[in-house]
């Protein structure tokens, strides 16, 4: 374990130098252009996921759409939080979110969907929660302490995504298996 600075001299003049880095200092310990590409992939996931559960939304019908579509819209508000905290780390690390609709489902993790069966709009949208549970559960181990913000950024997104996913599943659950 590295010995605790305690000379408050040297603390200051670390600070000072390299001042236009804002939070990046000598003690962070990542790799800062692997981290901001692996931000734009999360937040670029994040909006193709609001946009799925936005299309989800509006085109969900049958006699069950109305709370399912409830819960949709719901997630997407949420999805839209999190890429937004995503953007907000990218600037804070000094980096420009990318935010390219021409690049955007080819830096997703997740797929976007197109499905006109309420059945199978779940499942999609649960399949995209489990991309991003393993995502990053990943994210989150490979940044460990090097960027202990970021990583809290992840963890705060991936609790979030748990949630979703339980949703979802209880959706499936409750709805009748024949429903088209």
């Amino acid at each position: 374990m590295a010995e605790f600075l305690t000379d408050i001299e040297t603390l200051r003049a670390r600070a000072r130098q390299e001042i236009d880095k804002g939070p990046v200092t000598d003690a962070y310990g990542a790799d800062l252009g692997r981290v901001l590409q692996v931000l734009n992939e999360a937040l670029a996931t994040e909006i193709v996921c609001t946009l799925r559960y936005k299309r989800h939304y509006y085109t969900a019908t049958g006699l069950y759409s109305e709370p399912v579509a409830a819960e949709f819209l719901e997630h997407a508000g949420e999805e839209q939080e999190h890429a937004d905290k995503l953007a907000e780390r990218i600037v804070q690390l000094g980096g420009e979110p990318d935010f390219n609709p021409d690049t955007l489902t080819k830096r997703s993790h997740a797929e976007y969907d197109e499905s006109a069966d309420l059945i199978q709009m779940i499942k999609e949208d649960l399949v995209a929660e489990r991309v991003a549970i393993a995502s990053y559960t990943e994210i989150t181990q490979w940044l460990g302490d090097g960027d202990p913000t970021t990583r809290r950024v992840f963890e705060d997104l991936l609790a979030q995504e748990e949630e979703h996913a339980d949703d979802l599943r209880g959706l499936l659950e409750r709805l009748p298996k024949n429903l088209k």
